[in-house]
């Protein structure tokens, strides 16, 4: 028996995706900078995607820039902002965010910016009242993931966005785990810049997007990284990947119409594990209430996490240690030793991430497998 639930670190593609790609790989190739028919079939298929995009976000379809993934998307956020600057500003981050937002600030840092971290709660949240405190004269970003990958705390996005904009300082969010997940609304949410990937919504890997509002693409305030045939209305240059950004466009279409439903499904397994994890004295829940919908994470007084991890891979079950980036690393969670856990909880932690192919039954066996492993330590 084969059971994935390691969606967090990405999700398998989905059937109609995989075909979707493969007839325009087939039958509309053309360059889609090329002004011949080939050229412009192209073209429509990359605007159908943006319109797709667009619309799982509800923003304005000239504000969908895409790109390679997430990483890529959040190093265009925070270096395409910062290099509009000939000195070094104050730059903000929150200090649970993945690795591509912490390491384009702290190579900021190393050149001359100032970086402040904001602390988290235990649940791994951000508080409002933080920011307030830590924005300066001097303060041009923030940067707030959407949801933590490793421990799934959804942020107070709106709250955070809204001070932003009083101050009149940019708010980029990494939304790569949200995206497909919860529904986020560019209209009401005072998001300047969202990050999302499609292979985390049954996308493929290595294609992705950037939100950019409209007020930033009219004053020109986000520095492209890349110079070249000024593809994706010059933020992005490169011929695009035409069968890439189609399949990520039927993908955020898929993932709108199914959104609610979904989410609540997955919510009510995710529920329906903790439950039955919930007996197992050394197996501590760790993160916010407030998470996403298919979504658990822990850690084990005694037994380290990744050897958990192969344990249940033997047993034919896919989780992760820590986040996906991360889980072959020696060192313990940052993220959770930035929520006060010790060292010794820090390795110890474990990710369990639902998805549309997770039953009732897979649940319940992995549960079982989990109860059985344990007893043995």
């Amino acid at each position: 028996m084969q059971i994935y639930l390691d969606h967090g670190a990405t999700s398998p593609a989905r059937p109609e995706v995989i075909d979707l790609m493969t007839e325009v790989m087939r039958s509309q190739w053309g360059n889609p900078s090329s002004l011949h028919w080939w050229g412009e079939r192209s073209t429509m298929v990359i605007e159908r995607a943006r319109l797709q995009v667009a619309s799982l976000l509800n923003a304005e379809p000239e504000g969908i820039i895409f790109t390679s993934g997430g990483t890529e998307s959040n190093n265009m956020a925070l270096m395409g902002i910062a290099r509009q600057y000939q000195t070094p500003q104050h730059m903000i981050i929150s200090s649970v965010e993945h690795s591509a937002i912490r390491l384009p600030a702290q190579y900021l840092e190393q050149h001359g910016w100032e970086i402040t971290r904001l602390p988290v709660d235990c649940e791994g949240k951000v508080s409002p009242q933080d920011l307030e405190r830590s924005l300066r004269p001097n303060t041009v970003m923030v940067s707030v993931i959407t949801a933590q990958n490793e421990v799934g705390t959804i942020q107070p996005i709106e709250k955070l966005g809204q001070i932003c904009r009083n101050a009149n300082v940019f708010f980029h969010t990494d939304a790569v785990q949200a995206v497909g997940k919860m529904h986020l609304n560019m209209q009401t949410l005072p998001v300047d810049l969202l990050s999302l990937s499609a292979h985390k919504f049954y996308g493929t890997q290595g294609i992705g997007a950037l939100y950019i509002h409209p007020l930033i693409i009219k004053k020109q305030s986000l520095v492209p990284l890349n110079l070249g045939g000024g593809q994706e209305r010059g933020y992005r240059s490169g011929t695009q990947a035409v069968a890439a950004i189609a399949g990520l466009g039927l993908a955020a279409e898929l993932a709108e119409k199914e959104l609610v439903n979904e989410a609540q499904r997955l919510k009510k397994l995710r529920d329906h594990l903790y439950a039955l994890l919930d007996d197992i004295p050394d197996l501590i829940a760790t993160g916010s209430k407030e998470r996403l919908p298919h979504h658990l994470s822990f850690y084990h007084q005694y037994l380290d996490g990744r050897r958990l991890v192969r344990e249940l891979n033997y047993a034919g079950i896919a989780i992760s240690s820590g986040s996906a980036c991360s889980s072959g690393a020696i060192e313990p969670s940052q993220i959770l030793l930035e929520m006060g856990y010790t060292e010794s909880a820090a390795r110890n932690s474990i990710r369990i991430t639902l998805g549309k192919s997770t039953t009732e039954a897979d649940v319940e066996w992995t549960a079982l497998a989990i109860h059985q492993i344990l007893s043995r330590y």
